[in-house]
């Protein structure tokens, strides 16, 4: 039986595809047979099989067994940042991608005499200059450009010059390079010379694996994440984690219909229900995710697996020449970035290919100014993915004729 007949009855029987690729044993041996190939990105990313099966179930929007799921997601969703309900925090569904959630924040928090400041060390922060400009929001920008990243000093300073900005917004994890900003840091500080302005955080690559407390006391007003990064569930929503009383006063604000923030709360609270149509197999399968996160320990358990991939990862490609763009103290373990290897035979699409064609996925750059790509280790993968990573890393490079160990190029950042 041919590979494409086989991959017809396994997308007909819901049966994962085994990777047959006819390559070397050394580069597919640790592969996990079984398994779909495998995403090595910030998500979507590859999961469980539980968390797949658990959408081949259809359930109405008004069903009580899935309200009850809306339900839980939500609390569980406050658990995770070490606070309630009772404690003065609400979790506000979003449907759509992380950007949805981003771009309903500050259309939403910041009111229309009010102005936002921006801080900026990659792609994810200049997009929210872009929602900004077209939703007719009042900002300034702090850019630190791709290597960069922000401190309380700098953050503060720029608060200080003008005193007509309301809001602060920071990337908690930029994933343009893997950077993890010093988030709580920069809210306290923000906070000791300006307890007035709202702390806002696009903590989408981190949320459910780096620890994040907004409990009493903390500095952040509202936070936003996605269903399909560090919790590991499937694209459809996002969700905004906010302050009750920051939430009352942002009413009436938004510049959007579907992304007023406010609204949202508003109906989920009275009705249980999302005003337009929820993504129900999205958040079907996200509460599996949350079963799945609790079983591992929470997001400490989960930040160890990933910073046991990271680890993995660094190692091997560092045998091969490559170094990660970042330095130690600023890279995280979730995301990381390498230049491309400075050698006439090296093209992206076909490494990404030759990756591809051997079930694996990675990302192409962001990076303004160098050429890059990145490799991600979050998702439902291990250690011994990582290592087939590497592995097949190497096995393309050599198909390609770059030269090993190879020799990066320069950094003009």
């Amino acid at each position: 039986i041919n590979a494409e007949y086989m991959g017809k009855i396994c997308r007909v029987l819901y049966i994962p595809r085994i990777m047959m690729v006819g390559r070397p044993l050394s580069c597919v041996g640790r592969a996990v047979l079984g398994r779909e190939g495998l995403l090595f990105t910030p998500g979507p990313l590859t999961t469980s099989p539980a968390v797949k099966q658990a959408m081949l179930v259809d359930l109405g929007s008004r069903d009580p067994a899935f309200l009850r799921i809306v339900k839980n997601v939500r609390s569980k969703l406050l658990d995770i940042a070490q606070t309630s309900q009772a404690q003065g925090t609400e979790c506000v569904l979003m449907q759509g991608s992380g950007t949805f959630a981003v771009e309903s924040m500050l259309g939403s928090m910041v009111p229309r005499t009010g102005k936002v400041l921006i801080v900026s060390n990659g792609a994810y922060g200049l997009r929210q200059t872009q929602i900004a400009r077209i939703l007719g929001i009042n900002y300034d920008l702090l850019d630190l450009g791709d290597k960069g990243m922000p401190t309380p000093e700098c953050t503060v300073e720029a608060l200080q010059r003008d005193p007509k900005i309301t809001h602060v917004s920071l990337i908690h994890h930029e994933t343009t390079t893997g950077v993890l900003n010093p988030m709580e840091q920069i809210g306290r500080a923000m906070k000791s010379v300006r307890p007035d302005v709202g702390f806002l955080v696009d903590s989408m690559s981190a949320f459910g694996a780096y620890p994040v407390n907004m409990g009493e006391g903390s500095p952040i007003d509202a936070l936003v994440s996605s269903a399909n990064k560090c919790i590991e569930g499937v694209p459809g929503f996002a969700f905004a984690l906010v302050r009750r009383s920051a939430l009352l006063r942002c009413e009436g604000h938004a510049r959007s219909l579907s992304l007023d923030l406010f609204a949202q709360w508003d109906a989920l609270e009275k009705t249980t229900q999302f005003r337009f149509t929820p993504p129900t197999h999205s958040l079907i399968a996200f509460n599996q995710a949350l079963l799945e996160l609790e079983s591992e320990g929470g997001a400490p358990g989960r930040l160890a697996r990933y910073a046991a991939n990271h680890s993995v990862l660094v190692a091997g490609l560092r045998d091969m020449g490559f170094h990660p763009y970042l330095s130690p103290d600023r890279q995280g373990v979730l995301l990381t970035t390498y230049l491309y290897p400075d050698d006439p035979k090296f093209i992206f699409e076909t490494f990404y290919n030759k990756l591809g064609a051997r079930g694996i996925v990675i990302y192409p750059g962001k990076l303004t100014k160098a050429p890059c790509f990145r490799m991600g280790s979050i998702g439902r993968l291990f250690p011994h993915d990582m290592q087939n990573l590497v592995d097949c890393t190497r096995h393309a490079l050599s198909e390609m004729g770059v030269r090993l160990p190879a020799r990066q190029v320069a950094d003009v950042s």
